[in-house]
């Protein structure tokens, strides 16, 4: 299929989460540093968080990730088919970039055949423009029940002649068991499309993994290609899972949190507030209490009423008002601009049951779903002081309007945008990426109750992670014997 016979490789893991992402955004910037023109892919994704691309439309937050890796503005056959779930049994398609149809898991499995004929379209125009391809699975190519009509793993990998690497993460445990028994449930043609193995997340004695590496060669006729080490505090967009964990920061002066709720998306807008050294940030979860803060934050979600009536049912409206009535600060992005108004409107049922309920009724707006799909980059300033530099992107099928909006958050793009509550106190958008620029990230903390001490520039950081992630597997993993599969060039 592959008629240029770009060159190419396919990492695939044993689980999800097991570094398939991050390898593939470390190949990208390593491949990039040495003049190779390559181009990120991944045929199927699942995933809530998003980019807008340069042709206008969605892709994975990670393939946007992997594109800057490889110094190219994210593009929609990067990754031609994105799921967004909007319930555990039912998920938008989108094709190309543009959201086609929902459809259930049955239903879009009758309709993998025209998904894998879009896969295949992108993969023949970007095998005409790059000399490599550096393509990412998805979940685990061995889940016995998703075989038939494959197009994210060895389905794929098996259409256009891709070899491929398994990763294992060795930080949960039974890495030897995930990669023997992932590599047994494979067909023979596909046993034979593995290359080798890569070991991720490993932190201890290198010397005392030596005879499991010795007897894992020995047992499978693959080599190991490298024992990635555990890397922290990397700022790399997640895929889709939320992180739980706060991060200890001894200069935290300014506390913020923000509600992780069921189809919370593009959930990676408050990664500068995660990784900012004054920040006291955390995501609170099922059955936590909201805990006492200066700054709450309503990121973006995949069915609003659904989360709204989640966030109601953990006590956060009450939570919220209790807040706000002892001068605490409240942001909104995306779907968090939306439960701030009045009424939310849903009468084709584009994102549950059709009908409406009440927002908080904090700002005088109401929304009303609607099919067609708002997909823009953008950018512009803050109506706070100074006018700090904002900009981002909008992805949302929502129409909001109501006296609020008088009173715009924002100037993106010449046009108004969100609004700004009369008090002071609340401030809504439907810009995402809004903490990404120093000055609008700067001034919004201080509108919080927090002027900074210290400069914290996220793209800056994002950008020397991922050198730093790109100078461990330069170290760790044996690039040389990579070189029959993506250009030799690049491996000298």
């Amino acid at each position: 299929m592959n008629e240029h016979r770009t060159p190419s490789l396919m990492i695939q893991g044993c689980t999800s989460d097991a570094g398939k992402s991050v390898l593939v955004t470390a190949l990208c910037r390593i491949l990039h540093r040495r003049g190779v023109r390559v181009a990120p892919f991944k045929p199927q994704n699942m995933a809530l968080n998003s980019a807008v691309t340069v042709d206008g439309g969605e892709i994975g937050r990670a393939q946007a990730l992997q594109a800057l890796a490889a110094g190219l503005p994210a593009h929609s056959d990067f990754n031609p088919v994105l799921l967004k779930p909007a319930t555990d049994k039912r998920a938008q398609v989108i094709i190309h970039g543009k959201a086609l149809t929902d459809l259930d898991a049955r239903d879009y499995h009758a309709y993998k055949p025209r998904a894998m004929q879009a896969v295949l379209e992108s993969w023949q125009r970007l095998s005409a423009q790059y000399e490599c391809l550096l393509v990412e699975g998805a979940g685990s190519p061995a889940e016995i029940n998703l075989r038939d009509r494959d197009i994210a793993n060895m389905g794929f990998a098996e259409a256009v002649d891709c070899p491929v690497i398994l990763i294992a993460d060795i930080d949960r445990g039974g890495v030897f068991a995930h990669l023997c028994g992932t590599l047994d449930l494979l067909s023979p043609s596909e046993q034979a499309r593995v290359k080798g193995f890569v070991i991720n997340r490993f932190r201890g004695d290198i010397g005392l993994l030596e005879s499991g590496l010795r007897w894992l060669e020995q047992r499978t006729g693959k080599p190991v290609l490298g024992v990635l080490p555990y890397l922290h505090g990397l700022y790399l967009d997640a895929e889709d899972a939320v992180p739980r964990a706060a991060m200890q920061k001894a200069a935290a002066a300014l506390r913020v949190v923000a509600p992780a709720y069921p189809r919370v998306s593009n959930h990676n807008d408050l990664d500068p507030l995660r990784f900012h050294p004054e920040v006291d940030f955390r995501f609170v979860g099922p059955n936590d209490p909201p805990p006492p803060c200066d700054l709450i934050v309503l990121p973006g979600s995949k069915a609003v009423q659904a989360d709204l009536a989640w966030l109601r049912a953990q006590g956060w409206e009450e939570a919220i008002r209790r807040h706000l009535r002892y001068g605490g600060k409240v942001i909104g992005i995306c779907g968090g601009l939306q439960m701030l108004g009045r009424e939310l409107q849903d009468p084709l049922g584009l994102e549950g049951p059709p009908g409406s309920m009440p927002g908080l009724g904090w700002l005088d707006y109401a929304t009303r779903m609607a099919t067609e799909k708002t997909l823009e980059n953008v950018s512009g300033y803050l109506m706070l002081p100074a006018a700090p530099a904002i900009g981002g992107y909008r992805i949302h099928m929502g129409v909001t309007r109501g006296a609020a909006l008088e009173k715009p958050a924002a100037i993106l793009d010449g046009q108004p945008d969100g609004a700004l509550s009369a008090d002071g106190q609340i401030l809504a958008t439907y810009c995402h990426g809004l903490f990404d620029s120093p000055p609008a990230l700067a001034a919004l903390l201080a509108w919080a109750g927090h002027r900074p001490t210290q400069d914290f520039d996220p793209r800056q950081r994002r950008e020397a992670d991922i050198d730093r992630l790109a100078d461990a597997v330069e170290q760790h993993m044996d690039l040389q014997a990579l070189a029959e599969w993506i250009p030799a060039q690049a491996m000298r």
